[in-house]
């Protein structure tokens, strides 16, 4: 029973790390990434449909994206709803591919990027938090319906304690991670 809630505790921990990096690929780093694609959508015969469906997206250089649509007569399009959707940069038509250059961050941009992460690190310590909470309230719980004795419930409270401090400092290593990433020039 104490089991249960020790691996489930530990599983929403877990997945609100997760959550916390998900998060972290919608942050401008230093580095461009194909996820700032992501939301662009075209008309592909009648269909909105993401650019990956419709063509290769790679990272050739720290500052550019090129996107080859499979079908070159789509080159109008994508350029089109790229403009539209103001990722950061211009798309560049060759007849070919797509090429997206991005300017180079500033140090402002970089410390921009450094709260939104830090924002994004606060709130899945709260969701740790809640966690531990939530699974201290069902030991509780158990205790006082006569489930678990005193001692019993202590111990489980200290282990919940301790995978709480487990994830907090996941949490704090992939932060100062984060943040040499995106202050790195």
């Amino acid at each position: 029973m104490l089991n249960e809630i020790f691996d489930k505790c530990e599983a929403k921990m877990k997945s609100s790390i997760e959550h916390m990096q998900r998060d972290f690929k919608t942050l401008r780093t230093g580095k461009v990434t194909t996820s700032v694609l992501d939301n662009v959508k075209i008309d592909y015969y009648g269909t909105l449909t993401s650019l990956d469906q419709v063509g290769s997206i790679i990272v050739a250089d720290a500052t550019t994206v090129v996107v080859n649509p499979w079908e070159k007569n789509l080159l109008p399009d994508i350029e089109s709803a790229i403009s539209k959707a103001n990722v950061g940069a211009t798309p560049n038509n060759d007849g070919e591919q797509i090429k997206l250059f991005f300017p180079a961050m500033t140090v402002d941009q970089r410390k921009e990027s450094v709260k939104q992460m830090k924002v994004m690190g606060e709130n899945a310590k709260v969701s740790v938090r809640n966690d531990r909470k939530n699974s201290n309230d069902q030991i509780k719980k158990l205790e006082k319906d006569k489930e678990v004795t005193a001692d019993e419930s202590k111990s489980a409270q200290d282990n919940i304690q301790k995978i709480t401090d487990k994830y907090s400092a996941m949490i704090e290593t992939i932060l100062k991670d984060k943040e040499v990433e995106i202050l790195k020039v």
